[in-house]
């Protein structure tokens, strides 16, 4: 058995083409948040036994202070009341408060989110509505288990693309089952004409909205209907037909066969691991 000590992060990603499993890395980064064992190939690992012990400490990703319980997926409470991207509008961006001059991190929402942004269509467990800034493109995708997307909007600000997204979110879900995910590929769906069929319903909603917002430059909504649709595949050896979800609150050891990865999740033969939800805990992982 190899054996690594560290704290979790987000796995990372890399998407090569419709063609290719998602090839995924594991990282683990000591307190200060340096990276402590370089990448962990998890693809590898696949039909290989895991076992993951919780030490019971966690160490917050903005500061990298001792928490004894993890806010926003890997931060401290005083982290959590005060950064920007913890803030109300990350998930809601319809509540964008920065031109109000309130925003938590001015210079943080400048770099983030006065940037350009996409509106997409996606099909993780069936067909749902997101945003996501440009340069997270395809990640974003991938980190949701999505095996179709396509962008439909292009948008100059967060701000506009939580507004647009709200009135699509009238006719498609912004939310992703992820027990129905991580059952198996989703049926295919045809987005493009999905997306035809959206936005014939609430062109005239969209106009509303850009003309609501006053003297904007023309570019900052802007429809898009011609962008090719993304297919994703993930490196999955079998389905789970139950999802069992484990807690390392609740549960510091378990173990079993990797048969998958999709998302942010490991599927064991004996549960699911959403490794995100985790970040800044750390774990002792041993791989056959």
């Amino acid at each position: 058995m190899i054996s690594y000590s560290g704290h979790l992060r987000k796995m990372q990603v890399q998407y090569n083409g419709p063609d290719t499993p998602v090839e995924y890395c594991l990282n683990l980064y000591d307190e200060q948040g340096r990276l402590s064992h370089g990448e962990i190939a998890l693809n590898p690992l696949l039909g290989k036994k895991l076992s993951f012990h919780y030490k019971q400490e966690i160490h917050c990703l903005a500061c990298s202070r001792k928490t004894s319980k993890s806010f926003n997926q890997g931060h401290c409470y005083p982290c959590f009341t005060r950064l920007a991207s913890c803030d109300k509008c990350i998930m809601s961006p319809e509540k964008c408060h920065y031109d109000q001059g309130t925003c938590r991190e001015p210079q943080w929402g400048l770099d983030n989110c006065m940037q350009k942004h996409f509106v997409y269509l996606a099909n993780s467990s069936g067909i749902k509505v997101g945003i996501t800034r440009g340069s997270q493109i395809p990640t974003r995708w991938v980190d949701q288990g999505a095996v179709q997307a396509l962008p439909v909007f292009q948008v100059s600000t967060r701000y506009y693309s939580g507004m647009v997204e709200v009135l699509y979110k009238q006719q498609v879900s912004d939310r992703t089952q992820w027990q129905r995910m991580l059952k198996g590929p989703a049926e295919p769906i045809d987005l493009k004409q999905k997306q035809a069929e959206l936005y014939q319903l609430l062109a005239p909603q969209v106009d509303e909205l850009i003309a609501g917002l006053g003297d904007i430059p023309e570019d900052a909504i802007v429809h898009l209907d011609n962008n090719e649709m993304v297919e994703i595949q993930y490196p999955v050896l079998e389905y789970p037909t139950k999802v069992k979800s484990f807690n390392l609150d609740k549960q510091p050891f378990f173990e079993g066969v990797l048969l998958g990865i999709k998302g942010q999740y490991l599927i064991l033969d004996t549960g699911v691991i959403n490794i995100r939800k985790f970040s800044g805990y750390h774990i002792e992982l041993e791989t056959e």
